[in-house]
C-alpha cells in the first residue's frame, strides 16, 4: 500500500496497539503518514504518537476511564466534520478498534453522511499482556476458550455481567478496564463457583517500559490491584492458563534435576 492510501474525505479507524510502537502494524504506520489529521485517544502510547509526521494535525479526544475530555457524540461530530471538509482522517484508538473501542458508533455516524469508515486492526492488550508474562491465553486441556469482558460501568451503576457464564474454570477471562471493579470481579466469580485460588495476572501499562505484572489468585485480586496499578490502565487475566509459566519453570527444574 502506498503512503497516499487515504483519499480526501476518507476515514480510517486505526488500532494503535497496547503502547509499544514496535507493536504497531506496518499498515497502521503507513496510514498515520498518509493522514492529514489524527484524532487520538488518551491510551495511545507516546511512542506511537511520535511516529506521526509533524505536518499532520493531531487532535486529542481523551477517552480514558473517568477522565473523558470529549464525549462520544462530540467525537462522532468531529469525524463527520473532518470527512466533509475533505480531510484524510485517522481515528487512532488504543489496542484494537473493535475491542471495546466503541467503533460502531463512529462507523454509524459516518455512514449516515455517506462515508464508509475502514478499520485497521491492532494488537489488543490481552495478547500483549500474555506475551509479556510468557503465557498463552488458551491452553490445551485447561483453557478451551477465551472470553473478553469490559469491566467498565457508568458512574453509579453496578457491574451487570453474566457471572455464572464468566465463572468457567475451563476458560481464560480477560477483564479490560478492571482496576475499579477488582473487588466486584473477585466476589462475584467466587460466589458463582470459581475457585478462590484460581490464578490471576494483573497487568498495567502493558508493553511499555513502565509495565508491571503481578501474579496472584482470585481471592487476593483486590489487594493485588491496589498494590501495583497506581491508577494506571489495568488488564486482569483470570484462569488456569495464567499458571502455565509457573508449570513450565517447575518442569524445566525437574528435567534439569534428572540429568
Amino acid at each position: 500500500m502506498a503512503d497516499e492510501a487515504i483519499l480526501p474525505g476518507e476515514v480510517w479507524l486505526v488500532g494503535a496497539g497496547p503502547g509499544d510502537p514496535d507493536l504497531l502494524t506496518r499498515k497502521a504506520e503507513r496510514l498515520l503518514r498518509a493522514a492529514s489529521v489524527v484524532f487520538y485517544d488518551a491510551l495511545v502510547g507516546e511512542g506511537v504518537l511520535a511516529l506521526i509526521p509533524d505536518h499532520v494535525r493531531q487532535v486529542p479526544v481523551g477517552k480514558r476511564s473517568g477522565r473523558h475530555s470529549k464525549d462520544q457524540g462530540t467525537i462522532d461530530a468531529l469525524l463527520v466534520e473532518a470527512a466533509l471538509a475533505g480531510e484524510r482522517v485517522v481515528r487512532l484508538k488504543g489496542g484494537d478498534p473493535s475491542m471495546f473501542g466503541r467503533s460502531m458508533e463512529e462507523v454509524t455516524a459516518l455512514a449516515e453522511i455517506g462515508v464508509r469508515a475502514r478499520i485497521c486492526p491492532g494488537v489488543t492488550a490481552a495478547s500483549a499482556a500474555a506475551a509479556s508474562a510468557g503465557i498463552s491465553l488458551s491452553l490445551r486441556g485447561l483453557a478451551r476458550r477465551v472470553q473478553f469482558v469490559t469491566a467498565h460501568a457508568r458512574a453509579g451503576e453496578a457491574l451487570d455481567l453474566d457471572w455464572a457464564a464468566l465463572a468457567d474454570p475451563a476458560c481464560t477471562t480477560a477483564f479490560y478496564m478492571g482496576r475499579s471493579a477488582a473487588a466486584d470481579i473477585s466476589r462475584n466469580l467466587i460466589a458463582h463457583g470459581l475457585d478462590p485460588k484460581t490464578p490471576v495476572l494483573v497487568a498495567c501499562d502493558v508493553s511499555l517500559a513502565s509495565e508491571r505484572c503481578l501474579r496472584t489468585r482470585l481471592d487476593l485480586l483486590p489487594l493485588a490491584v491496589q498494590a501495583v496499578t497506581e491508577g494506571k490502565p489495568t488488564l486482569i487475566l483470570i484462569g488456569e492458563a495464567v499458571r502455565q509459566e509457573e508449570m513450565a519453570l517447575v518442569a524445566r527444574a525437574a528435567a534439569k534435576a534428572d540429568r
